[in-house]
Order: structure tokens, then C-alpha cells, then sequence
């Protein structure tokens, strides 16, 4: 157990940097760019490690489950995140995506016999209220399109990230966001092209590596220790390890993008972890 829990936080670890490589990316490369790129990139490094080991084609009743890693995870969050970006803050989007874990988890029991119990959805209630408040507040009262970018990434993500975990206690782990990477291909690097024709392109240094870190790290390298941990743990007890990724992508957003941290994040930040960690603990 000690290993998959290892795993996972890999992973929580990996998917913390993110938005901040995000930020890098978009100062160089279009939003479109960012949000497409940086899958055909991925896709074309999971089919050479597919080919690398002749890995079969995913078993029939596999297809939906990846049909939605997919959707989610390859398509959704990029789009929706970087488009967030493009009119919010690092911090302010780390804060909003706090909900991933706690949204990953009701997915996951929906798909499971557990029921959550009215301690869960208080403590879900209020977390949900804490980010709703923190969103309304640096709006000026009412939402903006970046936290309607988010809300869309990280529902479709969450969704992702449980069917995902779902798939990988039947199948290897990485082969889950290989084959979903590879599946959406003829979509992705098309739509990759057209963007890096169709978008300004500085090839400065930070904005390279930030795509590159997406590309290899955020979409394909994070998520085969994610999954891999969530295959042996579970959705629900992997998730919980999710509690620190929005206090990590703030420190981050200082330290490497060079944000100002106003002090309602991490006290929403760290609100909407309390909460998510009472929901790890109540009994389904």
C-alpha cells in the first residue's frame, strides 16, 4: 500500500505545477495553442510507449470508460483551464479547482454501492460555500467567465479522474491515459496544427518549458502514477491525498510565476481542505 500511496501523491505533486506551467506556456503560445498542443505532444509520446511494449487494444467494455478519461482529462481540463487563465489568476483558479477532489469522490461513489451520510454532504456543502464566496468576492459579486471556465474543468476532470481510477483496478494504469491520449488524437493534433497557424508564437525560453512540462508531465507522466495509485488504493482514499495540490499550486504561483497572495485564497484554500478532509473521513 505504502507504494500506490506513493504513487498517487507523485501525482498530486505532478498536477500541482500545472497552472503555474500554464502561465508559463501563455506567454509565449496562444490559448489554443496551450490547450491542444500539449495533448497532440502527449498523445504522440503514449503511442510510442504503447508501441514500445505492443500493448493491446483496450478490452470493448473498456472503450466508454476511456471514451470519458478522454473527454475529461484530455480535452475538458486543458481547454477550460487555460481559457480560465487567460482572466484569472494562478491562485485564484488553484483555489476554485480546491473542489477536484471532493467533485472526483462523488463520482466515484455514484459509481459504487457506498451512499455518502449527512456529515459528508455538510462538509461538502460548506466547502462548496467557502469557494462560491472567495469566487463571488474577486468577481465584485458575481461570477466571472474564468470561474465558469473552471466549474466546467473541473466537473468533466473529476469525472475523468473516477472512471479513470475505476479503469486501472482492471488494466494498467498507464495504458488508461495512454490509450485515452491516442483516442482523441485525430482530434487533438489537427486541432494543433490549426492553432500554432492561427496564434502568435514566441518561443522564449519559460514558455517552452512550460508546454513541455504539460505535455509530459501534466498530461501523460502524472497521471500514470495517479492512476496507478488510484487503481490499488481506490478512487475515494487516493483523492483524499488531493487535499494539498491547491495549497502546493499557491506556493507554486508565488514562487514561480510571481503572483501576489492576497490572504483570502489561502484561507479559502485552506477552508476548503477542512472540508474535503471531513468528507474523506465519513463513512459512505
Amino acid at each position: 500500500m505504502l507504494g500506490a500511496t506513493l504513487c498517487a501523491a507523485l501525482g498530486v505533486l505532478g498536477f500541482s505545477f500545472t497552472l503555474p506551467a500554464t502561465a508559463w506556456a501563455l506567454e509565449g503560445f496562444g490559448p489554443w495553442s496551450v490547450a491542444v498542443v500539449r495533448c497532440a505532444l502527449a498523445a504522440a509520446l503514449a503511442g510510442c510507449c504503447l508501441a514500445a511494449v505492443r500493448a493491446p487494444l483496450p478490452d470493448r467494455a473498456h472503450r466508454p470508460g476511456i471514451a470519458v478519461v478522454a473527454l475529461g482529462c484530455v480535452a475538458a481540463f486543458p481547454l477550460f483551464s487555460t481559457l480560465a487563465l487567460q482572466v484569472s489568476s494562478t491562485s485564484h483558479a488553484a483555489v476554485v479547482i480546491g473542489l477536484l477532489p471532493i467533485t472526483t469522490a462523488v463520482f466515484a461513489l455514484r459509481r459504487g454501492p457506498a451512499r455518502p451520510s449527512r456529515r459528508f454532504w455538510a462538509a461538502a456543502v460548506c466547502g462548496a460555500a467557502a469557494v462560491v464566496a472567495f469566487a463571488l468576492v474577486r468577481g465584485g459579486g458575481t461570477p466571472g467567465p474564468a470561474d465558469l471556465y473552471l466549474l466546467a474543468a473541473l466537473v468533466l476532470c473529476a469525472a475523468g479522474y473516477a472512471e479513470g481510477g475505476r479503469l486501472a483496478a482492471s488494466m494498467p494504469g498507464w495504458q488508461v491515459i495512454a490509450w485515452a491520449l491516442v483516442a482523441a488524437a485525430p482530434l487533438t493534433v489537427p486541432a494543433a496544427l490549426w492553432a500554432l497557424a492561427a496564434e502568435p508564437v514566441d518561443a522564449a525560453p519559460r514558455a517552452l518549458a512550460g508546454m513541455a512540462y504539460l505535455a509530459a508531465v501534466s498530461q501523460f507522466g502524472a497521471f500514470v502514477v495517479w492512476y496507478r495509485g488510484m487503481g490499488a488504493m481506490g478512487v475515494a482514499r487516493a483523492s483524499q491525498l488531493q487535499l494539498a495540490q491547491p495549497l502546493l499550486t499557491l506556493v507554486w504561483a508565488v514562487l514561480l510565476v510571481g503572483e501576489p497572495l492576497t490572504p483570502a485564497a489561502p484561507a479559502t484554500a485552506v477552508v476548503v481542505l477542512v472540508c474535503i478532509a471531513v468528507t474523506q473521513r465519513s463513512r459512505g
